[in-house]
């Protein structure tokens, strides 16, 4: 028999649907009485050959497009969405944009990207680990995005690099419309007025610790009713862990937000 909730989660970059922190979520809303889509992004969870075109954080019509078909197939039911660091920086997006369908009840956002600049600097300067993790986890999405269509992308001058900032550079140039890579940074920031136009509730949970989203841009977010923000001493970067073989807080969190809808 259907369910009456659906949740609709979206994992982070260089994550897929099949990522610990969407599978802990998912378990948690299924075993309370929620339908569960955990859903990839382009070019994540090998879905590079599904699709020619390129990965890259501007393409928020994939969402809004995704969004739109879950709404279809689930008619009247209500959407509750969650999403992790970069997805939940897509989602927020999507929230605030005028297609968004009737049935999205609100959102949860945990440690969603703020100011993608500020990010990037923040994996340059920090802990060396984090850089190196996604500088090895986006070159292979890249090597299987070049062997699925060798006649459309040679990456050989972007796999040479390892830093991440040259790569964005080299992305931006050969293979999206954006001048530079500022103005392409610029393009998936959600500080400023970027969410002004939210039309659901919106809630995020960020911690004063995560060592890639820089919690001071918090107070950049456009002031509106619709979106509250939950600031915690501890959580770092999509953790909040807080008890082994157990639902974590960011989860309990989701739970509960959902509930408020």
């Amino acid at each position: 028999m259907p369910q009456a909730r659906t949740a609709v989660l979206l994992h982070g970059w260089e994550g897929n649907s099949d990522s610990c922190y969407a599978l802990s979520l998912g378990a948690l809303l299924f075993g309370r009485g929620y339908d569960v889509l955990r859903f990839n992004l382009r070019d994540h969870g090998r879905t590079q050959p599904l699709n020619r075109g390129l990965f890259h954080s501007c393409r928020l019509a994939d969402v809004t497009g995704a969004l739109r078909a879950i709404a279809q197939r689930c008619g009247e039911r209500p959407l509750y969405l969650a999403g992790f660091s970069l997805g939940g920086n897509f989602l927020l997006r999507a929230c605030a944009e005028p297609a968004l369908p009737a049935s999205v009840a609100g959102v949860v956002a945990i440690s969603p990207v703020l100011d993608p600049e500020h990010t990037l600097r923040a994996l340059e300067q920090g802990w060396p680990a984090y850089h190196a993790y996604f500088v090895r986890r986006w070159s292979r999405s890249l090597r299987y995005k070049q062997r699925c269509w060798p006649d459309s992308y040679d990456f050989s001058e972007l796999l040479r690099t390892r830093s991440l900032r040259i790569m964005t550079d080299v992305l931006v140039r050969d293979c999206t419309e954006f001048a530079d890579t500022a103005s392409y940074l610029d393009g998936y920031a959600i500080t400023g007025g970027r969410l002004q136009t939210l039309s659901v509730p919106a809630r995020v949970l960020a911690a004063e610790d995560d060592p890639i989203i820089p919690a001071v841009d918090l107070a950049r977010l456009a002031p509106t009713p619709l979106l509250r923000v939950t600031r915690t001493g501890y959580g770092g970067h999509c953790g909040f862990l807080d008890r082994l073989m157990a639902p974590g807080f960011a989860d309990r969190f989701a739970l509960e937000q959902f509930a408020g809808f």
